[in-house]
Formats: structure tokens, sequence, C-alpha cells
């Protein structure tokens, strides 16, 4: 991790320091990014602008992710997929994705800090952007650090406003959040991982929380759980009215109301005789649970949740998922949630990340990719995956039995496109040249065939003179 904290610590050598872009002094008082100088002051302010994360991270953290059970349950299951795959380096042949392989240099991924491992990293990383829409991993040595998203501001060249002219900088990390109380460590974006993968269409850089566009559903969630739970603290019954008669004084009815309240409200008291006298009367307002449709009110929202998340209902183990599943269902969700949400993540996450590791030099591009053959949940995928080059392997046999050249048949199949093809000109099955004449009997077919012998004359016959043979 090239930082000032690490510089000041001496865990670097003077040509890191040199190759880092900043400034040497301690504190230090500029940073260079571009052949450009930007001073920092003493309030820990700079110039240019920043973009931060928008809302606050402990709140969506407390109130949602720790309050509400179904964010959890939808974050539970992303977490659970994501952090299944492993890293690896693929070799990019001709354009084309290649074989995987790992070297050492995949180790610190493997191991990212003591007694960590890939699921950890790959945990810490699926929360924050779910809660925050952006994800901070620096390297420092042979370890990561996460850095903590709402304590960090992405550096810009130029304010927001001038998009088309700005770059990141850098970020800057705020330990504790109040840079008036800690000083801010800066990082270079080649030093610095940060995956957003919902990018905010306000922002340049910053990325979204998939929980923004449906707070109104996590409220109104709440609202409806804590309804059902005043429904069972006051009454384990609908809301009731009590007329009383109208001489009644004040006095008497706080006594009235005192007692009845003692002797039938709350759940421990449910379902108990009630006795009234003085002319009181009761009307139950609400008679069952069915009236108040609670499963329809709050199954569609809890179903508007889990699409913002992109994991469907069924997988979550929500009402309305599991009111309309079936065992096929349920496949055709796996499936879903797999190609739809989880490769695209991996994929983007091995990009994020692909700035921390040194890609080995093999004589062929290579990229950091990720390993999923190993994942439980996709198995049924690979087995479909097999069907499928079955199927394939029985296509490019046939077309080369035919005689088509192997190269263009693979092009074809892979491209899905048959005017790649290109025929040998040979015989199909023996893909023997017309012409060798090595089988015997056999005529090059570019010279005429020998007229047919004339037949031999009949002794029986007249020798051609008109006496008998």
């Amino acid at each position: 991790m090239t930082s000032l904290l690490g510089r000041a610590l001496g865990r670097h050598s003077d040509a890191e320091e040199r190759s880092s872009g900043f400034d040497q002094s301690w504190p230090p008082n500029a940073f260079t990014f571009g052949g450009i100088s930007y001073p920092i002051f003493g309030s820990g302010q700079m110039t240019g602008d920043v973009e931060r994360t928008q809302h606050n991270f402990t709140q969506y953290v407390q109130q949602a992710y720790k309050a509400n059970g179904v964010i959890f349950s939808v974050i539970l299951s992303r977490l659970l997929l994501f952090s299944e795959v492993r890293f690896q380096w693929q070799r990019i042949n001709n354009g084309r994705p290649g074989d995987l392989f790992g070297t050492p240099e995949l180790g610190i991924l493997e191991t990212p800090w003591p007694n960590g491992t890939t699921g950890e990293l790959l945990a810490k990383m699926e929360q924050d952007v779910s809660l925050a829409g952006n994800c901070y991993i620096v390297r420092d040595g042979d370890r990561l650090r996460r850095l903590r998203p709402d304590w960090v501001d992405i550096v810009l060249t130029a304010p927001p406003e001038e998009a088309a002219a700005s770059d990141v900088a850098g970020y800057r990390y705020r330990p504790g959040g109040d840079i008036s109380k800690a000083t801010p460590v800066f990082y270079l974006p080649e030093n610095c991982a940060h995956w957003s993968p919902i990018p905010d269409p306000e922002a340049q850089y910053r990325g979204m929380s998939w929980l923004t566009p449906v707070l109104a559903e996590i409220q109104a969630d709440k609202g409806a759980t804590e309804h059902k739970r005043r429904f069972f603290l006051n009454a384990a019954t609908p809301n009731m009215a009590v007329l009383l008669p109208a001489e009644m004084t004040k006095t008497q009815f706080e006594e009235f109301k005192s007692t009845m309240n003692a002797g039938h409200q709350g759940v421990s008291n449910a379902y108990k005789t009630l006795y009234l006298g003085g002319g009181a009367d009761v009307k139950t307002l609400g008679a069952h649970w069915k009236e108040l449709d609670f499963k329809a009110t709050q199954g569609a929202g809890e179903t508007r949740i889990a699409a913002a998340g992109g994991v469907p209902p069924i997988i979550v183990g929500l009402s309305e998922g599991l009111a309309a599943g079936t065992y096929n269902n349920f496949g055709q969700a796996r499936r879903l949630f797999g190609d739809k949400w989880a490769r695209p993540q991996w994929r983007s996450a091995c990009a994020a990340l692909s700035v921390l590791v040194q890609a080995p030099s093999t004589g062929t591009p290579v990229r950091l990719w990720y390993d999923s053959r190993d994942v439980t949940f996709l198995l049924e995928d690979q087995a479909d995956a097999a069907d499928v080059q079955n199927k394939q392997a029985n296509t490019f046999s046939q077309l080369v039995s035919a005689g088509y050249e192997p190269n263009s048949v693979r092009d074809a199949i892979e491209a899905s496109d048959w005017s790649l093809l290109v025929h040998t000109g040979l015989f199909s099955v023996q893909l023997q040249p017309p012409t060798d004449g090595t089988m015997p009997g056999a005529v090059p077919i570019d010279q005429p065939t020998p007229p047919d012998p004339a037949p031999a004359p009949d002794p029986n016959q007249d020798g051609g003179n008109g006496n008998p043979a």
C-alpha cells in the first residue's frame, strides 16, 4: 500500500516514494497527478472537488441491514453466492477467453489479511456496495485493507460539473470520518481498487446503493411490521372502540380505562372474556387479519425490495415467491440469479481488483478472472453447459467428416456464423483426394474414361463373310 501513513512508518523505499506521486514532506503539503501538483491545506481541504457517499452509511447499516429481515435476507443471499468463487488468471487468445491458471501473485487474494480468506474479502465487498454503493480496497505490502466507504472521498482533478474534463486524482481516506480530528491518508488510483457496480447517475465516478430506490418500500415494510407488533401488544385483536355513558365523569373514565387495559390489553390477556357494566358498549373496528390483508400488502413490498437487490423472491424465501414457486420455478430463478446478477458482479469485481495484483508475463494477454467451477449453486448450469458442448462436439465431428477445415469449423461454431466454413475440396467420410489413384482401379476424374472394349466375335455367328465360324 503506497500511502503517506506507510511512508511515515518507514515501510517504503525511496524509489517507492518517488513513484507514489506524493510530496516527500510530512505532514504532506501536496501530491501530483498527471504532472499537476495539488496542494493540501492543514484543514484537510484541497483544490478541485470530491465525490463522496451521499447517504449516511451508519443509518443504512443500523436501520436497514441490522433492523429489517427482508433487507438482511436479500443481502445475505447475494453475499453467500458472491463469496463462493476463487480468483485465477485467464489467457486471452486472439481476443477470445482461454484457459484458467494460477500464480503465487494471487496469494494475496486468497489470504487478504491474517487468517482471512477470499470468501471474507468478497463478503466485505458485497456488504459495502449494497450499503454504500462503493467499495475501496488498498494493498499494504503483502496484505489488503478495506477502507470504510463513507470515510473515503474521490478526489477529482476538476469540479464534478466539468465532468468531461474531470479525472480521478486519488482517494482521500478520513479515519473516523472527520478530517479535523485525524490526518487524512491519500491513495493514487493505481493503488486503490474502487468497485462501484451500480453507477450513480448524478456523479461521474461514485457508485449508488441498490437500497436507495426502495427506501419507501423499506419504510413501509418496517411500518407494517410495527403495526403487527402493536396488534399483539395492545389487544391481540384489531382496534376496538368502547362507548361509555355521557354522564360518566373524567375520574370514572380514567378508572375504567385503567382497569380495562390491565385486564385485557396485551397478548397475555388475549381471548379473555370481557365483562362490562354501567352502560358501556364495545364495537370491534376490525374482525380478523384477512380484512387487514397484511400478507398481500407486505408481500408486495418484499418483492419490490428483492427485485431491486437482483434476487428472485423464491431464492430469498419470501412469501410471494414461495406461494407461486415450484421446483421448476426455483431452477429458473436460480439460473436468472446466477446469469443476470452473479456473473456480472464477479466480472466487474475482477476488473476493480486487478490494479492490486501484477499480471504474469506469458507471451499472451491475461486478465484477472473468477473460477466458478466449484460453486455448487451453479452446478446445474455447468451440466447444461456440458450438454451444449456435447452437441457442439457432434456438430464439429460431422462438419469435419463432411470435408470442412477444422479451424473454420471451430470459428463457425464459436461465432454461430456458418459463412465462416471453408471446404477442403476432399470427399466426405474418407477425406481422400478423388485424383490420387492410390486405390485399385482408381481413375483420375480429370481424364476421360476409356471406351469399353469391343465384344469378341461369337463363333456361332457369321464370321463376317457369310459363312458359319
